[in-house]
């Protein structure tokens, strides 16, 4: 039974209430004094909090998706398997698994389309990385066999799962819906977490003598995707999501990156590089590298591309918004801004399932295949 199945929440939850009321019926027997009903007490109890704190647990769990599965609550690395499919003239990415999308018709994949899971391989940044790839159902579709579509990367926040992408946020059905209402056109989804050295957050920066993850968004993951599938390969056919870190990697890579990226979305994002426990020393001291990293410093410092910017936040309920409307002025021509503001809103799942078919919709009309 996985980590998110309701079958282990049920279970979590009977037992609470199966130890509760073994406590309440046992606990005269279990009043005298001896070692023996000392222990049965603190027994009882013990396992009523226990199974109370996991009920909880799972349920929050479930509802936010912090962690997608029980390898990845208890800190393992999930084995990717082996091999089964891998398209010749392609080195960069290996396809390990295939899975169809939950719509009618899904068994098919020129009508549902299909979701690919998949081992990134950065050349010049050195990482290895695991991703799901969604292919819309026109990829496969006789009439759009030598057309090239346009590709936004997806990240999920820091220390998410890419799994959350699927289950949580559910952007390749949103993906899907949007494309049959006629609201966007087919679009490619690359979906990662932005942490590709787990478990430290990286903050989508070239640590010196660390991990390169900003070569890895910016250079190797384009690369590695055009050398596998039928994609644009100039900006105007790339672009960025991502919510929370991703949101601010998001932003970041499509600010530094007007020649990969034509566009960048950051749902709940911040705007410079956080420096925690989780990061470590990023900048190793070096003062331009950090204030590269403040998105407000760099908009009001650096040249700015023609790049389209999207930014979310909330009114009421979001710690974002002081700095989203400072983003949002500081943004100059040629570049362009747009912005959610909800009335209210907070930074998690249930705010950002709001946002994604406008941010999808908003995507599209900021991207052209080829």
């Amino acid at each position: 039974m996985g980590l998110t199945s309701n079958k282990v929440l049920a279970l979590a939850v009977t037992l609470a209430v199966v130890f509760f009321v073994a406590t309440v019926w046992l606990w005269p027997r279990l009043s005298r004094r001896n070692w023996r009903a000392v222990l049965g007490r603190v027994g009882l109890l013990l396992a009523t909090q226990l199974a109370l704190f996991a009920s909880v647990g799972l349920a929050a769990n479930k509802s936010f998706l912090f962690y997608g599965s029980w390898a990845d609550l208890f800190g393992q690395e999930q084995s990717l398997g082996v091999v089964v499919d891998h398209s010749a003239g392609s080195k960069d990415v290996k396809v390990v698994g295939k899975q169809q999308l939950d719509v009618p018709g899904a068994s098919r994949s020129e009508v549902g389309g299909q979701i690919q899971k998949v081992v990134v391989s950065g050349a010049k940044s050195g990482i290895t990385s695991p991703a799901y790839v969604y292919l819309p159902p026109q990829y496969f579709q006789p009439a759009y066999a030598k057309t090239t579509f346009p590709v936004s990367v997806v990240l999920t926040g820091y220390p998410g799962t890419a799994e959350n992408l699927l289950k949580g946020l559910k952007y390749p059905r949103t993906a899907f819906q949007q494309v049959k209402e006629g609201k966007m056109r087919p679009m490619i989804l690359v979906m990662l977490r932005p942490t590709v050295a787990p478990p430290r957050d990286t903050e989508c920066v070239d640590v010196k003598g660390g991990p390169k993850t900003e070569t890895f968004f910016a250079q190797d993951l384009p690369t590695a995707v055009a050398s596998m599938y039928r994609v644009g390969t100039q900006p105007r056919s790339w672009g960025f999501i991502g919510n929370s870190t991703g949101g601010y990697c998001a932003l970041k890579i499509a600010l530094h990156h007007p020649e990969r990226y034509a566009a960048g979305a950051g749902l709940s994002a911040y705007y410079k590089a956080a420096e925690d426990v989780t990061t470590g020393d990023l900048f190793h001291g070096d003062d331009r590298a950090r204030k590269r990293a403040n998105l407000l410093w760099s908009l009001d410092h650096r040249p700015q591309g023609k790049s389209s910017f999207l930014v979310t936040s909330s009114k009421e309920g979001e710690g974002n918004l002081k700095g989203t409307l400072a983003f949002i002025k500081k943004v100059k021509a040629p570049a362009r801004v747009s912005s959610i503001m909800l009335d209210s809103g907070g930074h998690n799942f249930n705010t950002w399932n709001r946002e994604i078919p406008p941010t999808l919709v908003w995507m599209s009309g900021r991207l052209s295949a080829s």
